[in-house]
């Protein structure tokens, strides 16, 4: 081998070294600081504007049946992770112990793929995929095909609860 062949060799083991480390320091990051916390202020001030603007004379609805409110958030009431919340995605939002999931729960009774709510022409429901110590809808543990939810539905999962709001 020439010196210069042997040169080269020696710097790709060198910049793949720090590609393995810089890696792993990655996952060391991630597990640390896991899922963020949104900022409950910032919400609060939204929904006040949301209230004042509803409150004008302009914005007042016709007399008649309410529609039912549609759940936009899913927040954590109980667990490791109260104060979290979730928007609900079109997509729908998975809930476990995996990175992959959309809502990752630090509880040792969550399976990695827990569970997942989605959304279907007549609203949001709520599927057990098959996790080891169940759902439970309100009371009810679930089993079989998804359950329908609404605002104010809770749901738990080993030792959080988690909550749909509007």
């Amino acid at each position: 081998m020439g010196e210069l062949t042997l040169t080269v060799f020696r710097l790709g083991l060198l910049a793949l070294l720090w590609l393995f480390v810089f890696s792993i320091v990655g996952v060391l990051r991630s597990d640390l600081y896991g899922v963020r916390v949104s900022n409950r202020s910032r919400r609060a001030a939204q929904r006040a504007a949301a209230k004042r603007a509803a409150s004008q004379p302009g914005a007042q609805r016709p007399p008649g049946p309410r529609p039912a409110p549609t759940p936009n958030v899913l927040a954590v009431t109980e667990g490791r992770l109260a104060g979290t919340i979730i928007p609900l995605r079109p997509s729908g939002v998975l809930i476990g112990r995996n990175p992959e999931c959309a809502l990752v729960l630090d509880d040792d009774f969550a399976s990695g793929r827990h569970a997942r709510l989605f959304p279907r022409p007549d609203g949001w429901f709520v599927e057990d995929l098959g996790s080891t110590n169940g759902t439970f809808l309100g009371g009810s543990r679930l089993s079989g095909p998804p359950q329908p939810v609404s605002v104010g539905s809770t749901l738990r999962i080993g030792r959080t609860v988690l909550e749909l709001q509007g």
